[in-house]
Parts: C-alpha cells; sequence; structure tokens
C-alpha cells in the first residue's frame, strides 16, 4: 500500500468530548468518526485494526472447535418475552416496532436467539456437543456513552454458545473456552489477567473475565503477585482481618461528636485510628404478600476504612429478590435518627443487623448512638449488643491477607472478554431439548462466551500509548512497517531504494505501506508516530550516501543504522522480537 493511495487524516486537537487517551488518539489518528453519541464510523486505518483483532478470534475459535454462524442484530421480542429478559434486561435494550407494530429489539447479546436455534435444529444427544460463534455488531441503549470504543452504544463483539449433555461435559466446554481466550489474548500482545467474576445479568454459576491491565480501567482487580490468583473486586473474598476478638478493655461511654458525621472525622476528633470505627449502612428489601408491600430494614456494619460490597450484599439470605438504600424517612423511623450517628445500639424499632467478618471481631470499637452529634466508644459484642449475623460484605483493600498465603494487591483493568457457565438457565426457560441415550428428554447444558472486539482496540491504546501517540503490538496495529522515504519525489536514489525494500518486505508477508506524500519529514514523522506503527524505516539521500538506512521501533524510540542489503532482513528479524 502506498499512502498517497490510502486515506489517511490525521488531526492535531482531539474533540473536547475525548476524555480518555484511546478516544482522543483514535480520533487524532483518524481511526474513528463520530456520528453520534457511542456511534462511530471505523474508518479504513481503525477497520483495518478490527480486522487484524477479528482474524485472530477466529483462527482460536476455529481450532478450538467452534462453529461460525451469523444471527441478526434485529431480534423478535416473542424471544425475549420467553426468556423474561424484555422487561428484565432495562432501558439499555432498545425496543422498536416494524410497520406493522410488533416489537422487536436490536441485539445487545444473543442469548435467546441461539438458543432458539439450538432447540429447532439439536434433537438428539449424538448431535453433542456443539459450540456455535458469530462476530456480529450489537447494540446496547448506555445511558451516557462516553470514553469513545469504551463505552459505546454500537460496538462489534465476538460471542459464542457451546450446548452439552451435561454439566460435566459442559464445564469441559467452558475450560475449553477459556483457554481458547487466553491463546486469543497472548496473540494479541496485550497484559491480561483472567479474574473470577460474577456472573450479572447474563446468569449462571461461574464466571471469569478477561481483563487488559491499564491504569485507566473502571475495573478493580484482586490478585496475588506470589500465586495465580485473581478476582474482580466484586468476588474477591475479604478476610476476617483479625485471628481472635480481644477481650473488653473500656466502658460502653456516649460521646459527643458534634458536626462529626463521617467515621473519619469522629476518629479525628476521638484521637483513635479510624480502624477503630464503625460505618453504618442502611438497606430495605421489599417483598410482595397477599397484595401488599413488606419492607424489611437491614443494617449493615463495615470497619470505618471499609467499602460495602453491593455484588456480596446481593447473594446474601434475604436480599435474592434485590434491594435498594433506605429512605431519610425509613431511616428516621428505624433509628430515632437522621444519617451520619447511626448504629447498632437502642434502635427506635427492632433492626436485622449484619456485621462483616472483621467487625464481628472487633473489641472497644466506636459507633454510631443514634442520637445526633453522638457516638458510643468502648462497645464490645456480647456485652453490649447481641452477637451479630456474620457475612463477608466489604471490598478488599490493597494489603490484605491472599487466601492460598502473601498479600493481596489491587490494579485496574478493562473488561474486553468475558466466559460464562450458564447450565439450563436459557435452555430450561425456552425448553431447548433433546434425547438423551435412554431416549429421555433432558435439557441442554449451556455456556456462553463474549469478546469485545472494537473495545480491545481502544483497550490496546489505554494500555500502549505516549505523549506522542499509539504503541500498537504488532499483532494487531494497522500495518507493521511503514517506509518513509525523504524526497520520494525529487530522488531517484531514494524512491528506486525505498520501491525495492517496499517489495521485499510484501514478498515475505510484512503488512507495510510506503508513505510517497509530499510533506514535510516532521509532519510525516508524527503522523506514524501518532498512528502507532511499530516498525519505521528511513531513507535519505544523506544515508544512501554512506550505504545506510534507519529502521527505529515505535516503542523503544532506539533507532539502527542498517547497510542498504540488509533492510529486509534486519526488519524480519526485528518484527521477530516485537
Amino acid at each position: 500500500m502506498h499512502a498517497s493511495q490510502y486515506h489517511i487524516n490525521t488531526l492535531k486537537e482531539a474533540p473536547t468530548e475525548a476524555e480518555v487517551a484511546s478516544h482522543q488518539l483514535m480520533t487524532r489518528a483518524g481511526m474513528i468518526r463520530r456520528a453520534a453519541g457511542g456511534i462511530y464510523t471505523y474508518m479504513p486505518m481503525g477497520l483495518k485494526v478490527l480486522r487484524k483483532i477479528e482474524a485472530i478470534i477466529r483462527d482460536e475459535m476455529n481450532k478450538a472447535g467452534a462453529i461460525e454462524l451469523l444471527m441478526p442484530v434485529v431480534q423478535p421480542a416473542e424471544l425475549w418475552l420467553e426468556s423474561g429478559r424484555w422487561e428484565q434486561y432495562g432501558d439499555e435494550l432498545l425496543r422498536i416496532k416494524d410497520r406493522h407494530q410488533r416489537d422487536f429489539v436490536l441485539q445487545p447479546t444473543s442469548e435467546e436467539v441461539i438458543t432458539d436455534i439450538a432447540r429447532n435444529e439439536i434433537h438428539s444427544w449424538r448431535q453433542l456437543p456443539i459450540n456455535f460463534y458469530h462476530i456480529q455488531t450489537k447494540f446496547r441503549d448506555e445511558r451516557r456513552p462516553r470514553f469513545g470504543l469504551m463505552r459505546g452504544r454500537e460496538f462489534t463483539m465476538k460471542d459464542a454458545y457451546s450446548f452439552d449433555r451435561d454439566a460435566e461435559s459442559a464445564q469441559a466446554s467452558y475450560d475449553n473456552m477459556y483457554q481458547a481466550y487466553m491463546s486469543i489474548f497472548k496473540r494479541l500482545g496485550l497484559e491480561f489477567r483472567a479474574v473470577a467474576a460474577d456472573t450479572g445479568s447474563i446468569g449462571g454459576s461461574r464466571s471469569h473475565e478477561f481483563q487488559v491491565i491499564a491504569d485507566t480501567g473502571e475495573d478493580l482487580i484482586v490478585y496475588n503477585p506470589d500465586s495465580e490468583y485473581a478476582a474482580n473486586i466484586e468476588l474477591a473474598d475479604a478476610p476476617c482481618l483479625y485471628d481472635e476478638r480481644a477481650p473488653a478493655t473500656s466502658d460502653l461511654t456516649k460521646v459527643a461528636t458534634p458536626q462529626a458525621s463521617k467515621c473519619e472525622l469522629v476518629a479525628q476528633l476521638l484521637d483513635r485510628p479510624l480502624t477503630d470505627t464503625v460505618k453504618s449502612v442502611v438497606l430495605a428489601t421489599d417483598t410482595e404478600e397477599d397484595g401488599q408491600t413488606h419492607t424489611q430494614i437491614w443494617l449493615l456494619l463495615v470497619r470505618g476504612d471499609h467499602e460495602v460490597n453491593d455484588i456480596k450484599v446481593s447473594k446474601l439470605d434475604g436480599f435474592e429478590q434485590g434491594h435498594r438504600l433506605a429512605t431519610e424517612a425509613e431511616i428516621i423511623e428505624t433509628f430515632g435518627c437522621q444519617p451520619g450517628f447511626l448504629g447498632p445500639i437502642n434502635t427506635a424499632k427492632p433492626v436485622q443487623v449484619i456485621a462483616d467478618l472483621s467487625v464481628a471481631y472487633m473489641s472497644d470499637f466506636i459507633c454510631g448512638a443514634n442520637e445526633a452529634g453522638f457516638h458510643y466508644s468502648g462497645v464490645n459484642w456480647g456485652r453490649d449488643l447481641p452477637e451479630p449475623i456474620q457475612a463477608d460484605l466489604r471490598n478488599v483493600v490493597d494489603g490484605d491477607p491472599a487466601p492460598n498465603g502473601g498479600q493481596l494487591r489491587i490494579q485496574r483493568g478493562i473488561e474486553v472478554g468475558h466466559v460464562f457457565f450458564l447450565g439450563d438457565t436459557y435452555s430450561k426457560k425456552l425448553q431447548a431439548t433433546f434425547l438423551d441415550a435412554n431416549g429421555k428428554p433432558a435439557l441442554m447444558q449451556m455456556g456462553c462466551y463474549g469478546i469485545g472486539v472494537s473495545r480491545i482496540s481502544a483497550a490496546a491504546i489505554e494500555q500502549n500509548h505516549d505523549d506522542k501517540g499509539i504503541i500498537w503490538p504488532r499483532a494487531i496495529a494497522p500495518f507493521e512497517v511503514v517506509i518513509c522515504p525523504i524526497g520520494y519525489q525529487k530522488s531517484d536514489a531514494v524512491r528506486q531504494q525505498a520501491d525495492q525494500l517496499y517489495a521485499q518486505l510484501q514478498a515475505q508477508g510484512v503488512d507495510v505501506i510506503l508513505d510517497d506524500r509530499d510533506i514535510r519529514p516532521g509532519n510525516m514523522f508524527a503522523d506514524w508516530e501518532l498512528i502507532g506503527v511499530p516498525v519505521r524505516i528511513t531513507i535519505g539521500d544523506r544515508g544512501l550516501k554512506d550505504g545506510i538506512i534507519e529502521i527505529q521501533t515505535r516503542r523503544a524510540h532506539d533507532s539502527s543504522k542498517v547497510a542498504v542489503d540488509q533492510g529486509a532482513t534486519f526488519t524480519l528479524d526485528l518484527l521477530q522480537t516485537l
């Protein structure tokens, strides 16, 4: 490819709405152009990146035995009503009507359609296991699309769905996909972690996220540097931080804490460590009984330096149907006090108390006195209040003990892939059955496996960029090599050598572009540093007089002066190291 025959349109400034590096740089490099909020045109350079990502995914999925098909973007509402997700999915599901006023959706995912295919196409245990996948446009009507391709409304995704005879073989399919994903992300050239995760709205009982490590990531990953343990912070077990409960040494005392409505302020006022304080979080659950709504108020207690983990709470007994923050009126009615001074002692009405594992082992701690401007000091379980229900309620913090020894660390990541074991979550709802070896109907066991193709391109940039632009991993760069001839239009020697090297690299299968545009060298170099091609070869009259060309890597910025007749060989060897 010659640059004069390609479309290259770089910008000096990013649009004002571009908040993160990937959005800024993809726009400036001419890889995407905004059509509407969260909806983008992939320009030629950006599309090349997507196609390379897709090719790696498709190759590894095929190697793993998955079979490609293509499901529609527009799906009938009947299937979503049948699965129960027509209402459950929420406002991100874009519902539309055709000219006959029939309901459809723009698919955010394809569990319903693929299960419908399976129940109509698969009849016997002899047809199982099978794994279907496709790479298709998805749409999720984000309330606030932002960060370019990181959280857009329209995006490209690979989703796969496995069908098995029983849970054991379904777990084998899950493991097969897990290994395929490991191979995919290694080939993409990204630093990543596979972490245990919550199944979320997809459902199921086993789940792993694949997270690209980046400081700008929205997710927090908990890991042990000394082992393979890794989990999303939503799922990471937070251990009790005390080996045993120390005996009480202080009397229960009500102390004035005017204006100190937060644990940090209380600790400062009383000259005590923040770890001596207990934070109160009041939640409510609503259940329907005999046509009436019954509301249960819960008091959750975590140490003052910790935060409640909402996902963990949702899995507690009594919270299965959902929960919410209690209203101020409910809090005042239950505790006799406004928020900021709440605690488990002397509540106005009985309340169900659940203490985090660490709080349950604390002694002489500080909590709200259910009276504005006052807290209790020297609080002890068993003496001052009943023993609580104990549960893991909190987020892990950096330095917590790891479950298998050592200390836990936390880093940020961007979720780009997710694998789920679904079991019969969808096959039961849509009655996707087959005849087993005994001729009896049985529900298919399912798994689903997603990769955000367009999101990978953005995540790769968040992980790999500098102040000059993008630094693509070789495997997904729009071009592997750019040849920058100085004076291509004016020097026969430069043009001849550039054309010859270009032909040699092309013959070796290198994805190379020759920049034959009549522009200043500084502008040419700036364009390619912004675009992020891994290897740049500079050819000029001055170097050719000495029989050399200059070859430079984008990541290291180091350059080598190479003999003209060794240019192709040196470049091929260099690419193998990237």
